[in-house]
């Protein structure tokens, strides 16, 4: 019988290594991810992802990845890309796909078919200026996800689920405070 070395796109000795090299040195585990925006004009901003660093090391990407925020018309944008609160639900789905496949892979699930829909409620009354009554962001985030998997049951899949929202980063920034410092330099 052929070994498995791939599962669900995911190279299971890589993944082994990993988890393994971080099991003998919890201090490599450490990440800081970075993103930058300039505003370009009305609700329209330029963004970059570029390098990171892992235990305290830059890492360089080929190149950096660029992206464009901007809102729809009718919140005053020209609709060149999606806004941030869109970003933040994208940010999940992605978030929620990878740990899913990645979790599947570790215990020997096959994936055949996965999607994610997620869904925010605001109200920008707050974010306009025109009250404090109500909060500026989401006040409700709501995830769907189809599954398919020729060698997984029901149970597995569900278990599985939970446990990709219990260790999701994205998932435990949207639940839980995290302290966010804003520094200003003012510009001559």
């Amino acid at each position: 019988m052929a070994t498995v070395t791939t599962r669900n796109g995911i190279d299971l000795g890589q993944l082994q290594a990993t988890i393994d090299h971080i099991k003998s040195q919890p201090a490599i585990s450490t990440f800081t991810f970075k993103a930058a925006s300039r505003w370009q004009e009305g609700a329209r901003n330029r963004g970059e992802i570029g390098p990171f660093l892992h235990n305290g090391e830059r890492v360089d990407r080929p190149q950096p990845f660029e992206l464009t925020g901007d809102e729809p018309p009718v919140l005053l944008g020209s609709n060149a890309g999606p806004n941030a609160v869109e970003l933040v639900l994208q940010a999940l789905g992605f978030c929620y796909g990878v740990g899913y496949v990645v979790n599947a892979a570790a215990r020997g699930i096959e994936i055949s078919e996965l999607r994610y829909e997620v869904e925010g409620d605001i109200d920008v009354q707050n974010f306009l200026g025109m009250t404090r009554e109500t909060r500026p962001g989401f006040s409700a985030i709501r995830a769907r996800a189809w599954v398919r998997s020729p060698n997984a049951g029901t149970e597995q899949l569900e278990e599985l689920c939970q446990h990709v929202q219990d260790t999701s980063p994205v998932r435990d920034v949207l639940a839980n405070p995290v302290p966010v410092a804003t520094d200003l330099e003012i510009l001559s």
